[in-house]
């Protein structure tokens, strides 16, 4: 059985504060998932579901993507073993983003750099320019040994 999603209402309020769960994909049909670990709360991504991807989700408890530059469902951690386990699942009040709370697998690292969150580098200015800082460098795995990239 696969999970459907309802039109989300036109009365605001209902879309508020009513009990229906019912997302409001993008022209591309597309919902922005916030992703932060369970455990302490640390950001750890930030992706895109649509409609398959966030009814599995739902219904299996494992976070499932959408991979907009392959053009195809993506489940989080399946190359690398660090598979994310939902803990909680939330909507914004006009439910077109989600936002899940996870437990990670394996490495403990989500992103495909083998650290533990893709916002390892900070924002900065330099003579005028704008700069990145890696703020984050432990690598939790070598994404050479788990996908052939350098």
């Amino acid at each position: 059985m696969t999970l459907t999603f309802a039109q989300p209402s036109d009365d605001k309020a209902e879309l508020e504060t009513g009990p229906a769960f019912t997302p409001r994909f993008d022209e591309k049909g597309l919902v922005t998932a916030v992703v932060t670990d369970a455990r302490d709360g640390e950001l750890l991504m930030v992706a895109h579901m649509n409609a398959e991807a966030l009814a599995l989700t739902v219904e299996t408890g494992i976070a499932h993507y959408y991979s907009r530059s392959r053009g195809r469902l993506w489940k989080k951690g399946e190359s690398s073993g660090n598979l994310q386990t939902v803990r909680e699942i939330r909507t914004d009040c006009d439910q077109d983003a989600v936002w899940l709370k996870v437990s990670v697998a394996g490495h403990d690292a989500t992103c495909h750099t083998g650290r533990r969150s893709c916002f390892y580098r900070t924002v900065g200015i330099d003579d005028g320019k704008a700069t990145l800082t890696i703020t984050d460098d432990h690598r939790h795995f070598d994404p050479a040994d788990i996908y052939g990239e350098k």
